[in-house]
């Protein structure tokens, strides 16, 4: 395999995407299976660093492919930080990375995923136009919300190149604690109880291959240790011990080997249920809840238990995609909206980038 692309700036994005009939973007790689498509491959390594950086305004714009712990370090020295816990910072994601997959971690539940955040990208079209949609400040509402169409869009409609975001301020404090639950369906009571009540939680994840709930409050600490012993009158459980967040075992995905599967798993609560109890009796197969019931992680250790899972899948009508590993991309995938074609047509007619299904 040859070298991939490597551009240093934005125009010399937009010449390398000229130079190919066909253009697989890559990060980092710590998300595998997403770009894993026939074509020249062309890192966004080369296009790192702060471009611009408004605190007062809580807006930040940055290239593609700065490391998301970088800007972490950057955001926390001003007290500010990205509220939908983006996966895999430690791994090294990048920037531009984290919007193509279009993940979130424990924070979306609060504060929403990562397509809520976004304001404004420069990016290289199939055309090999570099274009610039959206804007940089949060009040802004000229034109189509393109940012939006290029979180999860895999680079299946451009090379992304630069990225402007909102950013929320760092809570003072926070702490998580552990709800117990016997079963899958004691959890979704828990877990609905906690969206009807007064006290925003941060984070509802569930325990990896467990029915327990953790969930992260932040605040004041006066107020938080308050919540929390309400909350655990209300019920069973425990507040976790330490300084360490348990909850960032799920955002590195570290509960998972970096040798099994992993697929990602649109949920509602109530699927969790079935989707829970199904998968804990299959062999070479861990699981993970998270979002309130929202989100489902499957981490498969051994190909044999592929068409298990497949199965289970298109059985209750969900829908799946492989982050990591040597399976299909999508699993039980519907049909798409007629928009995102018309998008795809649109940003790449020359059909430059891979199609949206592969």
């Amino acid at each position: 395999m040859s070298a991939p692309l490597r551009p240093q700036t934005l125009a010399e994005l937009a010449e390398a995407v000229r130079s190919a009939a066909r253009i697989v973007a890559v990060g980092a790689g710590t998300k595998p299976r997403l770009s894993a498509v026939e074509g020249t491959r062309l890192s966004t390594a080369g296009l790192t660093g702060l471009v611009e950086y408004e605190p007062e305004e809580f807006t930040f714009t940055a290239r593609a492919g700065t490391p998301l712990r970088d800007l972490a370090v950057a955001l926390a020295e001003r007290g500010q930080y990205l509220p939908f816990d983006p996966p895999l910072v430690a791994a090294g994601a990048t920037l531009g990375g984290a919007v193509a997959s279009g993940l979130s971690g424990p924070g979306r539940y609060r504060f929403g995923g990562i397509r809520d955040f976004i304001l404004g990208v420069r990016f290289v079209d199939g055309a090999g136009r570099l274009l610039r949609l959206g804007g940089k400040v949060v009040k802004n509402a000229a034109g189509f919300d393109v940012p939006k169409f290029l979180c999860g869009s895999l680079g299946r409609f451009g090379v992304i190149g630069e990225v402007t975001f909102k950013v929320f301020p760092r809570p003072v404090s926070a702490l998580t604690l552990r709800l117990y639950a016997a079963d899958p369906v004691e959890r979704l009571k828990i877990i609905r109880a906690l969206g009807r009540s007064r006290y925003e939680p941060e984070a509802v994840e569930g325990v990896p291959d467990h029915c327990d709930l953790w969930v992260r409050l932040a605040g004041p600490e006066s107020a938080l240790a308050a919540l929390a012993s309400e909350i655990l009158t209300r019920f069973p459980g425990l507040r976790e011990a330490g300084t360490e967040d348990p909850l960032e075992v799920l955002r590195e995905l570290s509960w998972a080997a970096a040798s099994d599967t992993w697929v990602k798993v649109p949920l509602s609560p109530d699927h969790s249920v079935a989707f829970t109890t199904e998968l804990a009796a299959l062999d070479g197969v861990s699981h993970q809840v998270g979002a309130g019931g929202s989100v489902g992680w499957i981490a498969i250790r051994e190909s044999a238990s592929v068409p298990a899972v497949r199965d289970l899948l298109e059985r209750f009508g969900l829908e799946g995609m492989t982050v990591r590993g040597d399976a299909p991309l999508w699993w039980a995938r519907r049909p798409r909206p007629a928009i995102e074609s018309a998008v795809k047509l649109a940003l790449d007619p020359c059909h430059r980038f891979p199609p949206l299904d592969s």
